[in-house]
């Protein structure tokens, strides 16, 4: 069963819908039967990946929240991810452009390690105010993953997988998403959404009963033929 799930490494509701979807896949005796397939979105593609910006100004400047309103939605957010077990500085969080960052994800894709960097990605831009648009970080956490850091410095350093990351968000524009996460549960159903883990688990269920289980063989394969004749 295919989970494709579109993200942003600046979208905080992505980092606890990440875990909430985690900790119901560990749930599910099927666990081992999906494949997750991470997709690049940009919420704000318009950043120069330059430049930083701090988080509660950077609300102000692009939704027009006062000061107290952003730093009340920050705290929100906080206090969310704490429930979850994730520890959101808001403080230290470097706003910018994550076009570079999604080039990483391509990449680590490709060596089996897209998961995990996502999972790093996150923590560097929301815990430990990592600039996820500079490319000598970006190629030391490809090296602390196993990716050799000359190869992870040749792709951000040129066009190789910008059309992959342009892709995931032309596939993003065709099925209608307009917001993060979002989760397209094997080609059937759709989760959008940080939601509660119980809404992830159940959603999972009913995806690979409709979609998978009723194609489980469970006879014992006996008065049959197949290519190499009939068994009696």
């Amino acid at each position: 069963m295919k989970i494709e799930i579109w993200s942003d490494v600046m979208c905080p509701f992505c980092y606890i819908g990440k875990h909430h979807f985690e900790a119901a896949l560990q749930k599910l005796p099927f666990k081992d039967e999906v494949e997750v397939e991470w997709k690049s979105f940009q919420l704000d593609p318009t950043l120069n990946p330059s430049e930083t910006k701090n988080t509660v100004s950077y609300l102000k400047d692009r939704k027009g929240f006062s000061e107290n309103q952003s730093v009340q939605m920050v705290n929100q957010v906080s206090k969310m991810g704490k429930g979850t077990g994730l520890d959101f500085n808001f403080d230290k969080a470097l706003v910018t452009n994550t076009f570079p960052a999604h080039k990483l994800l391509h990449l680590s894709k490709k060596h089996g390690q897209s998961s995990e960097m996502k999972e790093a990605l996150f923590a560097a831009h929301f815990t430990h105010g990592e600039n996820v648009a500079d490319t000598e970080f970006l190629v030391s956490l490809a090296e602390k993953s196993g990716i050799d850091k000359n190869e992870a410095r040749q792709v951000l350093s040129s066009d190789q997988f910008d059309h992959e990351v342009h892709q995931d968000m032309s596939d993003a524009q065709h099925n209608g998403i307009r917001s993060v996460p979002f989760f397209i549960l094997n080609g059937k159903y759709a989760v959008s959404g940080a939601q509660p883990v119980e809404i992830f688990e159940n959603a999972l269920r009913q995806t690979y009963e409709e979609t998978v289980a009723p194609f489980k063989d469970l006879s014992n394969n006996s008065n049959s033929c197949d290519t190499d004749g009939c068994s009696i």
